[in-house]
């Protein structure tokens, strides 16, 4: 996706975002009384679908982020040269010894 279509598809996202949690704030805001059946339903609804909204406002903001990720080329690992020991050994009587600079 191109940055302006990307931006547009961002925007776009957080406009529906900011008037669907509006709506949302005004219906959780009204007291839902625990005898009006119908009033504790429409709000689990409402809740439901609050969450719904939520997951795939975060599924797609991942693949935003995937998608930004791929076009991102990772950097060469720099060569660094390896650098040998100069170590000699030391036969003296039985034993070895290795002496390293």
């Amino acid at each position: 996706m191109s940055h302006p279509r990307l931006s547009a598809a961002l925007i776009a996202a957080a406009l529906s975002t900011a008037a669907l949690l509006g709506a949302a704030s005004y219906a959780s805001a009204q007291v839902v009384i625990p005898t009006d059946r119908n009033a504790l339903i429409q709000h689990n609804e409402l809740q439901a679908l609050r969450n719904q909204l939520q997951r795939r406002q975060f599924q797609q903001q991942q693949q935003l982020y995937r998608e930004q990720d791929r076009q991102i080329v990772p950097k060469a690992r720099p060569e660094v040269p390896i650098v040998k020991q100069n170590c000699q050994s030391q036969v003296i009587g039985t034993t070895i010894s290795r002496v390293c600079r």
